[in-house]
């Protein structure tokens, strides 16, 4: 299982080494986006509507916008000054509570956390210090350079740290819409729901719950594989090379050449010798 964090945990003076580990993993099955012309997967740039132009990375700059296109440019250097200041910091346990005590509406993400070297024996103690009591531990740690409110309880034998919101990211219950405070509710039907409720109370047995849609959705993609329902992508037309300097030069010199015979005037015309005889005439009459 790849680690993708090693640090910490702390709780009094007790300090575990422990690498984490995703526990989850999205199974959703992602669709790209041809174009239908000749099946060709879309391209997506990052352009700026003003320049009219494509930007590079580099020239992209952080910023936070407090007000309607007005905006706090954040240097990566100010950045990069606070993930210091947080880097060394481990996973800090700061209370221990009841688990009943969290909404499930917190919970965000679970990781798997085990013992790192020479940290078994404290990874234990923790581990059946938490069962014994029954209690889980709120802690602080950093995860992808920002820090995380977790819990750090047990799962069948592993502990795992698993990532609460803080309660201002908890939207306030009052806000949501068309909630009747009181609906006067008829006795024979609630008992009726209730004996339904009953009827229909089980174990929880995560196996028996399946992603129907994605199962669906795979064997139709299989079933239009295997029928050789499918198609490739064109391939990319190949760039012109780019043009040399002899050539840019080359085709310079026959602009200018073509727009000085276009501006050039034309010469006179020689008089003809009829028109000079009649002006001969006119001058000998005289």
């Amino acid at each position: 299982m790849h680690t993708m964090w090693k640090g910490t945990i702390s709780f009094g003076l007790v300090n575990i080494p422990v690498k984490m580990h995703a526990a989850t993993e999205n199974k959703d099955i992602k669709l790209r986006q041809l174009h239908k012309e000749c099946q060709s997967p879309i391209k997506y740039e990052k352009t700026c509507p003003v320049c009219d132009k494509e930007v590079e990375n580099d020239d992209i700059v952080k910023a936070y916008e407090y007000a309607k296109n007005k905006f706090v440019i954040l240097e990566e250097e100010e950045l990069k000054a606070l993930r210091k200041e947080q880097e060394d910091k481990s996973v800090e346990i700061v209370d221990f509570v009841d688990l009943e005590e969290i909404d499930p509406i917190y919970f965000e993400k679970t990781y798997f956390l085990s013992p790192n070297e020479g940290g078994g024996k404290a990874y234990g103690l923790l581990r059946s210090a938490l069962t014994d009591t029954g209690k889980i531990g709120i802690a602080k740690m950093i995860i992808r350079s920002k820090e995380q409110l977790a819990v750090i309880r047990v799962y069948k034998n592993t502990l795992v740290a698993e990532t609460i919101h803080y309660p201002d990211e908890v939207r306030d219950v009052q806000d949501v819409p068309n909630v009747p405070d009181e609906v006067k509710t008829d006795e024979k039907e609630l008992e009726t729901a209730k004996m339904l409720v009953e009827q229909l109370t089980t174990e929880f047995t995560p196996e028996k719950y399946t992603d129907e849609y994605r199962t669906a959705l795979m064997e139709l993609i299989e079933e239009k594989k295997n029928n050789k329902d499918y198609t490739a992508a064109a391939p990319a037309p190949e760039g012109k090379p780019a043009p040399d300097a002899a050539t840019n030069l080359m085709d310079a010199l026959q602009a200018s050449l073509d727009r000085a015979k276009k501006d050039k005037p034309k010469p006179s015309q020689p008089k003809s010798k009829t028109k000079e005889k009649t002006v001969k005439k006119k001058k000998a009459a005289t």
